[in-house]
């Protein structure tokens, strides 16, 4: 028997898009590596994917961040 119960982080009223089920949950059901949030709204943590996805392509297209381009400055 564990001596400390391991409890997920953050609070009822966030909203979190859980990678592992492919779900939005409210507050902490998951575990923390397997969520995405939180988020204010149920409907943003539904589009936390597609959020994601744009932010990445924002940053492979930032010429801070883009090695190709590190002799050129």
């Amino acid at each position: 028997m564990a001596l400390f119960k391991r409890r997920t982080a953050g609070q009822a009223g966030e909203w979190y898009y859980c990678l592992k089920h492919g779900t939005v949950e409210e507050g902490p059901e998951c575990r923390a590596a397997d969520r995405l949030g939180p988020y204010e709204t149920r409907d943003a943590a539904a589009h936390a994917m597609d959020t994601a996805r744009e932010r990445e392509e924002a940053w492979r297209e930032d010429p801070r961040w883009n090695d190709d381009g590190a002799a050129d400055r």
